[in-house]
């Protein structure tokens, strides 16, 4: 029976092996590429054909992700009406491991009159894709993975490795921010942890749960149950957040000789609690309550004024947690 196991540590170790080497090939020709690229006016387009063309869509899409306006062309569509989508404002990014395939080639006669800038990725620097481009990343790999050498594995690896190298040396160059990468991802998890603010969820106005400081522990309670955050901020006569009690609170004084009908919220409250303002971030919030070890913060203004007030559950709601 085949050892799986000691076949896929094989194959690791192999391509492994293939990142460490582009390492060399990381010289003036890389750099003048980034440099065309950083300077382009249009987009990068990312060719490529095959295997080589599931790579180039992914670079081309770790690139418009990351500051870098860029697209995939399919050179087959190319030839077919899909070249009037590149301008002379526009830089080329041809992907072949041999540098000789022939739809891809087919179609650098027109790039060059359109006067685009062409930068070439293939295995092969004496390659006629090679030869053909302003400027040449060689992404050579000694073996594939594949143990009859056909399969692209090592090649396909070190090409995709070599288009995140692109990618993230433009995002630093251009200062590309969390804020800048939020934009472009605005959908799922990831754009809810970047762009959520507390305003966005947090209970205000009449869903605020608040009493003052000389409200009695069985009002403050009833403030709770009937806002059902488990918490009520406390405020002074200025309406300043001065305290806080929560369902924990009163688990706590439950062993104490309180009297909730007679006993003023003020002397069993939490003083100075952890506050957040309205402009905050959801997932920094999120970071807060689980240093804190708390499960609700109260959003106050410039004035320690509250204005809002969230729990865990809003966390959990709005897909941040």
């Amino acid at each position: 029976m085949k050892n799986f196991k000691e076949l896929a540590r094989n194959v690791i170790n192999i391509e492994q092996q293939a990142i460490t080497e582009l390492l060399q090939y990381i010289d003036d020709s890389f750099e003048y590429a980034c440099q065309l690229m950083f300077n382009c006016q249009g987009r990068v387009i990312v060719i490529g054909m095959g295997k080589s063309g599931h790579i180039g869509g992914k670079i081309a899409a770790t690139l418009a992700s990351t500051g870098t306006p860029a697209f995939f062309v399919h050179p087959g569509e190319a030839s077919h009406g899909d070249l009037g989508m590149i301008t002379n404002d526009d830089v080329v990014l041809t992907i072949s491991n041999s540098g000789e395939t022939g739809e891809v080639l087919a179609i650098i006669p027109v790039i060059k009159r359109i006067g685009a800038k062409l930068i070439s990725m293939t295995g092969n620097t004496s390659s006629t894709l090679a030869k053909l481009a302003d400027t040449h990343i060689c992404i050579k790999v000694t073996t594939e993975a594949c143990p009859l050498g056909l399969a692209p594995t090592s090649s396909t690896t070190a090409t995709l490795v070599m288009g995140d190298a692109l990618a993230v040396a433009l995002l630093n160059a251009r200062g590309f921010t969390a804020d800048d990468f939020a934009l472009s991802h605005p959908g799922g998890s990831l754009g809810k942890r970047l762009l959520l603010r507390l305003n966005d969820i947090m209970h205000k106005g009449e869903r605020l749960p608040v009493v003052s400081q000389g409200a009695l522990i069985k009002d403050a309670l009833v403030e709770m149950s009937l806002k059902g955050l488990g918490m009520t901020a406390i405020v002074d006569n200025n309406n300043q957040l001065i305290g806080l009690f929560t369902d924990g609170d009163l688990r706590r004084i439950l062993d104490l000789k309180i009297d909730i009908h007679q006993d003023n919220i003020a002397t069993v409250m939490t003083k100075s609690p952890t506050v957040a303002q309205a402009d905050m971030l959801a997932a920094q919030a999120l970071n807060i309550m689980e240093d804190k070890k708390i499960n609700g913060l109260i959003i106050v203004d410039d004035n320690q004024v509250p204005i809002g007030a969230m729990n865990m559950h809003d966390l959990l709601s709005s897909g941040v947690l």
